[in-house]
Formats: structure tokens, C-alpha cells, sequence
């Protein structure tokens, strides 16, 4: 370190001595700008002792002054990679949002425990602050999105450094439902699991039926193939294929192709949850597109389902866990599945096969409606 910074700490020590015996508010403002000038022109040349000490020196200062003059010394702070931690954790559990607000959103030196501890407590601003920050943990983000409003659980959702745990892209998805805004956002997310995008297509297509149809009572007909038309487009565009999909439907054919795929793979597909490994190798037996099994078993619900395992041959125990992980992925109420059970039983192969058909014709091109007489 040069001897500038060294002889210049010297001589504001001498005066904080003074400000803090003896010195009015004025005073002490005078000496953290004094004080902030010398740790930002010259803070990559401090020692991590000298840092410390600056620490105090701060703490020191900002008690009892005005929350302008905080508000200042936290935007000049906040950028540095080196500004003094302790003092930078307790600018960012300030009440005031002004003086919080730069540092929860830009500073590199607060900890997730500061952090998730100021989300579960502080204001909507404080929240909508910290989700703006540069990278966002799955424990931060997880906050965030419980104790948010609209404006914060949008914010996190367009982040693109923020990662999301299993649960907060479900409540993503739950809450896009309802907010057409959050979910053009979130279905742009390139880290979004494929089968929590097919469960924001369905249910906000969903949605978007009810309140037509309940506008235009008239024109139900014409209004439900237009959303599920729509929503087959959203599911097949290429921002929905994640390169996670890519890379199960890979691995899927891969092992067909090698005569290595089975009910009991598709069991350990189901049970630990992978839709698109389970999937695709649901296609693959039934001699189906990846794309037409996807759309029976998200449109069909368990009787889809039920078709495709016959089809490929699967036994009812296989069928009966792809049915719930559909139910769970999709957010559906578990069904009671004894009669499903019976049902399965009596389905015959060629039965199924003649269901199937009519699927693959439907999906490559699904007639209009018919108009309304009136």
C-alpha cells in the first residue's frame, strides 16, 4: 500500500476522535463524506486490517445521522467489491428503503442469511430490491416468492441470475395461472423443467377458456379449440425444448435403439418424477411421436394415460405411476385408481390402438368447430 492512503487515515482518525467526542451531526456528515472519499478512491490499496478498521469507522459515523446522508454512503458503497462488511450488512437492514435499497440489490458483500432474514422481514420494496441483485440463490429466491407480491415474484421470475428450487417453479407456475405477465416471463426461462412449462401451458390455457367462454357463452365450441390449439403450439415451439429435454429424449432413444428400455426403466423414470424421460419412452414403445404421447397424457388425464401403456405393453402397475406423476407434475388431485385399475384390465390392445390413431390424426390436423347457427 502507498503512503497517501496510510497518511490520510492518520490525520481523519485524529478528527473522528474529535467528531465523536465533541462533534454535532453536521460535523459527523462532514467526516463520512471525508472518510467514504478516501476508502473509494483508494479501497483496492487497503489491507484487510485497514478494511476493518474503516468498518468501525463507519459504524461509528452513520449513528445518529439522517437518512439522506446514509442513503449516500450506501450508494457509494454498494458497487464495491471490497466495502467493509459489516457495516455493509447493517445498511442493508435499514428500515429506510432508500438507504437498504442499493445495497440489498447491488452489493457483492451480504451474505443469503442477511439476505433471506431482510426478505422474510422488510417491506415489498426491501424484497423487490434484493430481487434484482445479480445472482439469486435457490434459498433466497424460495423467500422471495412466499412473501412476495406481484410486482417482486415478477421480478425474481425475469432475473436471469436468479435459480429457482423444485418448489419455487412450482409456485411460479401455480401463480402464472393467474398473471398472463409472470407467465410469458417464466416460459421464456431457459432453465424452466419441461414438464413445469406443459403444467404453465395447461393451466393458464385453462384459464384463459374460463374467461372466454364465461364472456362468450355463445361461442364455447369455437373458443375451446382455439386455446387448446394454442396451447399444442406453445408446448411444440422451440423455447419449450430445454436443452434438459433434448438431453432425456436423447438418452431415451439411445437406449431403444440398444433394446435396453423397459417397463422397469420407465418405473424408476415415474417414481423419481422425470416426465420427459418417462415420456419419450412411452413414445418409443407405443410407436408413437414424443410429441402425440405428450399430448394425450397432459390433455387425456388418466384415461390418456391408460392408452398409451397398453399400447405399449406396459403392465398396470408401470401405468398406475405414470399416472401419478402426471397427477403430481400437473398439480391434479390424486384419483382413486381401483376402478382406473379395472378399467386398464379390460381395455383391450386393439381397442387402444384405435384410440391412438385417432390422436395421431388429430394432432397433425384438428378440424374447426362448428359454427354457431346463429
Amino acid at each position: 500500500m502507498s503512503t497517501k492512503p496510510a497518511r490520510h487515515t492518520e490525520s481523519l482518525l485524529d478528527e473522528l476522535e474529535t467528531t465523536l467526542a465533541h462533534g454535532t451531526v453536521a460535523r459527523r456528515v462532514e467526516t463520512l463524506r471525508r472518510v467514504t472519499d478516501l476508502f473509494v478512491h483508494n479501497g483496492l490499496d487497503f489491507s484487510q486490517e485497514q478494511i476493518v478498521l474503516f468498518d468501525d469507522v463507519f459504524q461509528c459515523l452513520i449513528e445518529h445521522i439522517e437518512v439522506s446522508a446514509k442513503a449516500l454512503l450506501a450508494q457509494r458503497l454498494a458497487p464495491i467489491d471490497t466495502a467493509p462488511p459489516q457495516t455493509m450488512r447493517r445498511l442493508a437492514s435499514d428500515d429506510a428503503i432508500e438507504v437498504a435499497g442499493p445495497v440489498l440489490s447491488k452489493s457483492e458483500r451480504l451474505p443469503d442469511d442477511l439476505l433471506i432474514e431482510t426478505a422474510r422481514t422488510k417491506s415489498q420494496a426491501h424484497l423487490l430490491a434484493i430481487s434484482l441483485r445479480r445472482v439469486l440463490s435457490r434459498a433466497v429466491t424460495d423467500v422471495l416468492l412466499l412473501r412476495g407480491n406481484e410486482e417482486v415474484v415478477r421480478s425474481t421470475a425475469a432475473n436471469p441470475g436468479a435459480e429457482f428450487s423444485d418448489g419455487g417453479f412450482d409456485h411460479l407456475a401455480d401463480r402464472a395461472a393467474q398473471d398472463a405477465e409472470l407467465a410469458a416471463g417464466l416460459a421464456l426461462r431457459p432453465d424452466l423443467p419441461r414438464h413445469l412449462y406443459l403444467k404453465l401451458v395447461t393451466k393458464a390455457s385453462e384459464t384463459v377458456r374460463q374467461r372466454l367462454e364465461a364472456a362468450h357463452p355463445d361461442k364455447a365450441n369455437q373458443i375451446s379449440y382455439a386455446v387448446q390449439a394454442g396451447a399444442r403450439r406453445a408446448r411444440s415451439a422451440p423455447v419449450a425444448q430445454t436443452s434438459q429435454t433434448e438431453i432425456a429424449h436423447a438418452l431415451v432413444r439411445s437406449l431403444h435403439q440398444d433394446g435396453r428400455l423397459d417397463g422397469q426403466l420407465i418405473e424408476q423414470f415415474a417414481e423419481h418424477q422425470k416426465f420427459d424421460e418417462a415420456n419419450a419412452a412411452v413414445a418409443a414403445l407405443a410407436n408413437v411421436s414424443v410429441d402425440v404421447a405428450e399430448t394425450i397424457m397432459i390433455e387425456g388425464h388418466a384415461e390418456g394415460v391408460m392408452i398409451l401403456g397398453k399400447v405399449a405393453g406396459l403392465p398396470w402397475s408401470t401405468v398406475k405411476l405414470l399416472i401419478n406423476m402426471r397427477d403430481t407434475l400437473n398439480g391434479s388431485t390424486p384419483l382413486d385408481l381401483s376402478a382406473s385399475k379395472a378399467t386398464y384390465e379390460r381395455l383391450r390392445p386393439s381397442t387402444a390402438q384405435q384410440v391412438l390413431r385417432f390422436h395421431r390424426v388429430q394432432q397433425l390436423s384438428v378440424p374447426p368447430p362448428e359454427r354457431s347457427s346463429q
